[in-house]
């Protein structure tokens, strides 16, 4: 995941901490039905919010939100990759 933020470290101040668990699986292997299909999900850990995928690129579309509280400044591709994901 690319993005950027300032140095926490500089102000004193501890940073926002957020801690997330993610769960993958194998829901059916390719020589039940012929395609292998990843299930998981992913839980914010702090406030137990969880968003079950199946798509790996839903896990950092699920953290960008807590990243832009903490004042991470995600990059134009994240900003585009969460407008296209609305749509």
């Amino acid at each position: 995941m690319e993005f950027t933020s300032e140095d926490a470290g500089s102000s004193g101040v501890e940073p926002t901490v957020n801690s997330f668990i993610v769960k993958i699986w194998l829901e059916e292997t390719a020589e039940e039905g012929g395609v292998a299909r990843w299930r998981g999900h992913i839980t914010h850990v702090p406030s137990g919010q969880r968003r079950y995928f199946e798509d790996l690129d839903d896990v950092p579309l699920f953290m960008a939100p807590y990243l832009e509280q903490m004042n991470v400044h995600l990059g134009i591709r994240w900003k585009i990759r969460k407008y296209l994901h609305r749509s």
